[in-house]
This record gives structure tokens, sequence and C-alpha cells, in this order.
């Protein structure tokens, strides 16, 4: 039996090899720092397209003193907030000629955390953003090395500690949501919250914060997990109780769940139970009836941790957190309550 050799990169020498040029030369073509005779600098470019050499981003680095790659933190990847935030990380790094690393810390437990954290310090890494949504991100980035540039993205209007961060503010969007429904004349708004892992909520704290300030009783909170068919269960529950007239959700899929079981169940949205979500995830507006939700721009939360990330590279400080308020998209899952 004939063993499959495995696959070698192609180097510099390489390169020189198949162009007929000294090493020295291909490197002057790629680094520009040198003249070098058209001629000789096509047959170098055309070596590198047959061959498919890719430079080693990290030796460049260190031969020119400047690291081109960002470590991104995170507690999980495949949930849609934390996914989006790291597209928009991801296409500002393109965008600036850096590479980005993402490194899932599998929970808040310290060797977790330890082992996720030596992973992305292993690499030649010009600074780390941490999206700080979970407690596996709040306490990743207590453990980062003083000295390295830091970033976090996620929730809030502020932060202490003096970690820069991209915030988005959860609190104030989930308020005025809340003020929305009252506005309509339910006499109060109940909640289906998600998990809170490890950290406040700013959904729940705006809910919370809106129906106090109005006077009204706060209901107790119902609480699920991030997926539709835990809004599902809840939607069996209320869907014969009188009193729920609105409902607030912790997220889109919570929403989806909570209406398709009380469809299923005769009670009609938004005539009988109006319901808002939270994110604005891209089918929300294809659903029947269509959602009124909160639009959080997660890519954009990346993009500008991205962007402090940057500035801190170049020796700026950024004294105060760059915060976005959500707002709210009103589509046709809400109405005034039925007389």
């Amino acid at each position: 039996m004939t063993r499959q050799k495995g696959y070698r990169a192609p180097v510099l020498a390489d390169v020189a090899r198949a162009a007929g040029v000294s090493v020295p030369t291909v490197s002057r073509v790629l680094n520009g720092t040198r003249y070098v005779a058209p001629e000789l600098a096509g047959r170098v470019h055309e070596a590198i397209e047959q061959l498919g050499y890719r430079p080693n981003g990290a030796a460049r680095s260190m031969r020119s003193g400047r690291r081109t790659l960002v470590s991104v933190l995170a507690g999980a990847t495949a949930n849609y907030g934390y996914a989006r935030t790291l597209q928009g990380i991801e296409t500002a790094a393109r965008k600036a000629g850096m590479s980005v690393t993402i490194t899932v810390v599998e929970s808040g437990e310290d060797d977790d955390v330890k082992r996720a954290v030596d992973l992305a310090l292993a690499q030649p890494t010009a600074g780390a953003i941490v999206l700080e949504f979970d407690r596996a991100g709040i306490n990743a980035r207590r453990m980062l090395p003083d000295g390295l540039p830091v970033v976090v993205a996620g929730g809030g209007s502020r932060r202490t500690g003096g970690v820069p961060a991209a915030l988005i503010d959860e609190r104030t969007a989930a308020r005025k949501a809340t003020e929305y429904l009252l506005r309509l004349g339910h006499r109060t708004v109940h909640h289906i919250a998600g998990p809170t892992a490890g950290k406040h909520s700013g959904r729940t704290d705006g809910w919370r914060a809106a129906l106090a300030d109005a006077g009204i009783p706060v209901p107790p909170v119902m609480n699920a997990e991030w997926d539709a068919a835990s809004g599902f269960r809840w939607g069996e529950r209320i869907a014969g109780r009188d009193d729920v007239t609105a409902v607030l959700c912790g997220n889109d899929e919570i929403a989806i769940g909570l209406m398709r079981a009380l469809t299923d169940r005769g009670v009609r949205v938004p005539r009988d139970i109006s319901v808002i979500g939270f994110d604005d995830q891209p089918l929300v507006a294809m659903w029947q009836p269509s959602l009124t939700t909160v639009d959080q721009d997660f890519e954009d939360l990346g993009e500008r941790a991205f962007t402090i990330l940057g500035q801190l590279l170049d020796g700026d400080l950024a004294e105060t957190p760059s915060v976005v308020v959500p707002q709210l998209v009103v589509r046709e899952s809400t109405a005034p309550p039925r007389e």
C-alpha cells in the first residue's frame, strides 16, 4: 500500500526555486521594502499563485514588531447574539488587515477559564476582545493578564474597573418596550426572562423599573431558557389566564415559541395577548403575525469593540464606554387590550 504524503505548506524557498530567483528577492517582493525589476517580480507573483503560498502572518508580525492577531474569548458561538457579534469583529478586522482567533470558554469554572485563556494567549496576540454576555466571559476577562489590551463587548450602559467596552443598553430598551405596552392600555406587562448565566439581566431590570415607575405591582418573573421550546411551555401555562394581556420576552425565540403555543390553544395574538421579543432576528418579520421586537445590532457591537481595540493598540485611551440604545421595532404582534 502506498502511503500518502502529508500536506506541506510551501515556504519562501519553494517560491524562490519556482521563480528562479533568490529567497531575499522573494522577500523584497512580498514586503515592498526595496525595488525589484518588474520581470522578476512578475515571476515571483506567478510562482506564488501556482504554489498557493501564503505568507506567515505570525512570522511577519515578529519581524515588523507589530502583531496582527486579535483573540476573541466567548462563552458560546452558536447563539444568535454571540454569532453576530463575532461576525462584526471579523468584518472589522478584515478591513484593518488583521486576523481573528476565537476561543470558546466552556464554562465559568476556573479550570475551563484558565484553559481557554492559556490557549488564546499561546499565539502572538495583539489584544483581546471578550464577549461578556455570561459568567464564562466575565471570568475570562478577569483572568487576562495586566498589560494586554482588552476590550469588553456586552450589555449595559456603564462599566467599572477601567476596561474599555462596547455596550448595548438592554435595560433602557426593555424599559421602553414595557412603557410602549402600558401606553397601549395594558394594565400590566408580564415577562418571560432568559437565564441570567451569573449576571444581571438588563432586560429584566428595565421591565421591572418601568412597572415600578408607573406604580404597577411587578408580576413574578417567568424564568425560561433561550429556546423556542421554553417559550412554548410558558404559552401552554398562560393560555387560559385572563390576567395576562401583554408579555415581554427575553429573546425572539422565546416569543416565537410563546405565540405558537397561544395560537394552538385558540388565543389570538395580539387581540388577546400582545407579545414583544428581543433581538430582531432576521425571520421574525416574516412570522404570522410579524413580531414586535427590540432591534439589537450585534454586528455593530462587534465592530465598535474592534474599533476601540484598534485605538488602544495605537496608544489612545477609551475613557468612556461606547453605548448604543436598541430601538423598538413595532410590527403586528402588539395592540391595545381587548375590551
